[in-house]
């Protein structure tokens, strides 16, 4: 018995000395056994940092390739740009959407390359310069102008020297990226033909981004456009003049589907039962059911 006893405690030890000995977080001892396991990272995508001049500053861009991707190939995708496509904001659980509606047995959305486009100051890059001050204080803000440059002249071309790329090019964004999205689709139209516009704040500068005059109105817009808006139950926004989030996005609707052009298309989302918090993964989720019936089986 006293052998028996001397053995276990010798196995015991052994066992033990396999293991490394750490601190947490909260300074206590653990214990992790790494010699024996076989574990190896979980990996969802790249990250990319590009110097930008227009913004002065370096940019993290979070890329998700589809299944099959090879660089030696000549197969080209679509690109989706996510805006707040930061780790710790949209860029998971919209990849997630992605991989799931591009699956053989679902098809509803074609393999997608995902640009999540991390952020740095999001009231500075998403809000147009405003003499209105809004009542909640928004330093630093009205800089959009040069984030649509850097779009235009850095993302954009960055994206499709790199990766192959086609033409088919889809912007995502909610509440202040919503304005951002929208500020897109009506001055520069062309940035994209897939516009997934989520509870915009089109409450920014008193809702003067719903009397602009954009081309995207008229018979001369040739390019095929497809416009995805959504709104939950969402309520009163933070402006000293009140606006009504839900009733501002009707509008924005309601103003593009006065388009004179036949190539563009609106699809308006009303989701009462989701709020501005919620909204964005299933109304995300419903873009693509809109956007791309015909993929359907």
């Amino acid at each position: 018995m006293k052998h028996l006893a001397l053995l276990t405690l010798f196995s015991f030890s052994v066992l033990i000395s396999v293991a490394q000995k750490g601190k947490s977080k909260n300074g206590k001892e653990s214990v992790s056994i790494t010699e024996t396991s076989n574990s190896k990272p979980f990996v969802l995508g790249t990250i990319e940092e590009i110097q930008s001049k227009e913004l002065s500053e370096k940019r993290t861009l979070n890329i998700y390739l589809p299944e099959g991707y090879n660089p030696n190939d000549s197969i080209k995708y679509p690109v989706i740009y996510l805006l707040d496509g930061s780790a710790d904001e949209d860029f998971i659980h919209i990849v997630g959407l992605v991989q799931f509606f591009s699956f053989e047995w679902i098809n509803q959305l074609p393999k997608s390359i995902v640009v999540g486009v991390a952020n740095v100051d999001r009231k500075r890059d998403f809000t147009f310069a405003s003499d209105v001050k809004p009542t909640i204080p928004t330093p630093n803000s009205g800089h959009s102008d040069k984030f649509i440059s850097f779009i235009e002249k850095e993302l954009q071309p960055f994206i499709e020297n790199k990766y192959h790329t086609n033409t088919d090019k889809t912007i995502i964004g909610q509440s202040l990226g919503g304005l951002l999205a929208t500020e897109v689709l009506l001055k520069k139209p062309t940035l994209f033909n897939k516009y997934i516009i989520i509870s915009p704040s089109l409450w920014w500068d008193n809702g003067s981004l719903l009397e602009f005059n954009s081309t995207i109105l008229s018979e001369s817009s040739t390019q095929q456009t497809d416009i995805y808006i959504a709104v939950g139950k969402e309520g009163i926004t933070p402006t000293k003049i009140p606006r009504v989030m839900e009733v501002d996005a009707n509008l924005l609707a309601d103003k593009l589907k006065k388009s004179k052009s036949k190539s563009v298309n609106v699809f308006f989302d009303y989701l009462p039962l989701e709020n501005h918090a919620t909204i964005m993964h299933q109304a995300v989720m419903n873009s693509f059911q809109f956007l791309y019936p015909t993929l359907q089986h």
